[in-house]
């Protein structure tokens, strides 16, 4: 349907509740914007199509997309349901695929995870600069972990699941069973954004004065800070979402972190108080739309994944 002579980018941050759509010039810039409620793909996909469509009659034509989606979702390049949304709980995107509002464009695109897009963004112009290896965890309305190598996000037979891991739960302290429709209190069930508001009726922003809350939340994740460090040694992690933004959580993750290690990792990287490591966005939230132009200009120059 159209050409790849302009050598613009179409990028997707698809989220559970919104859908950051963005077209950008090769090197970034972005020249067209916009935000789409989710919703159902009958509903959320024909706006995004009319989306690009209007911004290639402002623009010209789009020569790639990148997309960092929501999931679980098939980000095996090599597989035939590459780009569809697997066992999802939002409802009625089981089964949706990006190919259904992407393929009438004609041009190439590469679909990842959104936690994966972020750790890409922050890669590349954020907290993430200068590593290596890279954890991007984000904690909202779910939770992912993105890991990278030189840029590339890793995987094995699917993306990585760390949002669904069991943390160390003593129910005596916290009765609460968790809000996972899957796994009840694995981390995702205990501190998401949903699970906070089901346990306490607010938002962990509006428990900001109460320390034992804010310390509670923070030991979970940090179960998985120092797993990850365990497991892939990465030379930083970061730490963003809607959830992370509450006071004090970041500085309680850093500290229980240090407790869980206790000592065993010894490494330059572990300044501290871990407060080089353990980080926040450094672009706020503009991580994912960047990781996904990004996904977009790996899809023009052919050096995705495959």
């Amino acid at each position: 349907m159209q050409g790849q002579d302009s050598g613009l980018i179409g990028a997707i941050e698809a989220g559970g509740t919104k859908f950051i759509c963005a077209v950008a010039r090769p090197d970034g810039t972005i020249v067209a914007r916009a935000r789409i409620d989710t919703r159902t793909p009958a509903e959320c996909f024909p706006d995004v199509a009319a989306f690009f469509e209007a911004a290639i009659a402002d623009h010209g034509p789009i020569a790639a997309f990148g997309v960092a989606s929501f999931g679980p979702i098939d980000i095996d390049p090599t597989s035939p349901a590459y780009g569809t949304f697997t066992t999802t709980p939002k409802p009625g995107w089981q089964g949706a695929r990006f190919h259904d509002v992407l393929d009438p464009f004609g041009v190439p695109f590469v679909v990842d995870t959104d936690v994966n897009g972020a750790a890409i963004g922050e890669w590349l112009a954020g907290a993430g600069q200068g590593t290596r290896t890279l954890a991007y965890t984000t904690i909202g309305t779910g939770v992912g972990t993105g890991v990278l190598r030189d840029g590339r996000s890793m995987m094995g037979f699917s993306h990585y699941e760390m949002g669904h891991i069991h943390p160390s739960h003593d129910r005596a302290t916290d009765p609460f069973e968790g809000w996972c429709p899957y796994h009840g209190d694995c981390l995702e069930g205990l501190v998401a954004g949903p699970a906070i508001l089901k346990r306490w009726g607010h938002s962990l922003d509006q428990l900001a004065d109460d320390p034992a809350k804010i310390d509670l939340i923070g030991g979970y994740i940090a179960d998985l800070a120092a797993d990850l460090v365990l497991m892939h040694m990465p030379d930083r992690l970061i730490f963003g979402g809607g959830v992370m933004k509450a006071p004090g959580l970041i500085q309680a993750v850093r500290r229980r972190t240090l407790a869980r290690l206790n000592g065993y990792i010894a490494h330059p990287r572990l300044d501290p108080g871990l407060e080089t490591y353990i980080v926040t966005p450094g672009l706020g939230d503009d991580a994912g739309i960047t990781g996904a132009i990004a996904l977009g200009q790996q899809a023009l120059a052919g050096t995705a994944p495959k």
